[in-house]
């Protein structure tokens, strides 16, 4: 990255590579290594050491965990497992795109219900998938873009009212994050036979996106049918490597949530400081609302270096979305933001 070092000066490039929050993890370099001379061998196919780790983690049975080329890959084969041409879908809005990508790729009808105050409105979905006799409610809690997070009572009223025609499909890409005490842990639910899908993916909390790497805890019986539709062999050795190594030391990611959430409430501070407040989050983002044109502050800030998203493509003009990363990086966004509003 010569050019970029040149252009906005070597400790800033080292700050966007996001490695003082997400440190390589001990032992994912020498594990991957050591799956190389393999590659000739296609991986395993049932990944039973991942799905036992998985579990572990979890406190659930290995046969509910289904491994995958990351979450995205699994919303491909939830849809195609449960949806037909002239089935109804119902998801929020606006929440993460490709849920209803892959519904209508199915030829079904998608049904978006908008948030209430910026936070997936439970009651509402429920009352869209009875009405519409939907299959399938996509839910991303915490939400993308907003970072909002369900309640127990909000998820429990939901799955109450749920037809019992329908499933429930959680990605819980963001998960990772969440305070222990305020998570709902929805493999309880699949273990009590209620009709709930849970999406999850190491990508984020351990920064391996690149090796692509997620799973699902589903129904053992949905498990076996989710391994028959999807892709065979469709996770590398290489990442099931390094997602053993990931799993290996419980106490790692607890240290990386911690050290998440300590940079997001730094950024949630000097945002105050700049004159805007950020939406709460419980994610590796943060929402704000800053009152201007958020795709000419988004291109001011990347004038400097600073990436963030505009939050116009998400149908929520004059928010941008902040990605959480080392806290001298936080200021220096938060700052520039500042700044950019003053002129």
């Amino acid at each position: 990255m010569p050019e970029l070092e040149e252009r906005y000066g070597r400790e800033l490039v080292r700050l966007n590579r996001n490695e003082d929050l997400f440190p390589p993890v001990p032992g994912m370099r020498e594990a991957v290594e050591a799956e190389l001379p393999s590659v000739w061998m296609y991986p395993e196919e049932s990944y039973d050491e991942f799905r036992v780790a998985v579990a572990r983690r979890l406190g659930t049975t290995p046969e509910r965990i289904v491994p995958a080329h990351g979450s995205q890959a699994l919303v491909g084969t939830l849809a195609g497992l449960f949806l037909d041409p002239g089935d109804v879908a119902v998801t929020s809005r606006p929440t993460y795109g490709l849920y209803a990508k892959a519904s209508a790729a199915r030829g079904a009808t998608v049904q978006s219900v908008p948030l209430r105050e910026l936070r997936v409105d439970f009651e509402a979905l429920a009352s869209a998938a009875a009405a519409s006799g939907a299959k399938v409610v996509w839910i991303c809690d915490p939400n993308n873009p907003t970072g909002s997070l369900a309640r127990r009572d909000e998820w429990r009223g939901f799955l109450d009212a749920l037809p019992e025609t329908c499933v429930a499909i959680v990605d819980e890409a963001y998960a990772d994050y969440v305070d222990p005490e305020l998570r709902l842990e929805r493999e309880r639910d699949v273990e009590a036979g209620r009709p709930v899908v849970v999406m999850r993916t190491l990508s984020k909390l351990f920064g391996i996106a690149g090796l692509r790497l997620g799973y699902a805890v589903a129904d053992p019986q949905l498990a076996h049918y989710m391994n028959v539709v999807q892709e065979p062999f469709n996770v590398n050795r290489a990442a099931i490597a390094a997602g053993l190594a990931c799993l290996a030391d419980p106490g790692q990611i607890e240290q990386r949530r911690r050290a998440v959430a300590e940079a997001r409430e730094v950024l949630r501070d000097r945002l105050r400081v700049a004159g805007v407040d950020p939406l709460p989050s419980q994610t590796n983002f943060v929402l704000v609302d800053t009152g201007v044109d958020d795709a000419v502050l988004a291109a001011a800030l990347a004038e400097e270096g600073l990436l963030i998203r505009a939050g116009g493509e998400y149908g929520l003009d004059g928010f941008v979305r902040i990605t959480v990363g080392p806290v001298p990086l936080m200021v220096r966004v938060a700052d520039a933001l500042g700044r950019t509003l003053e002129r």
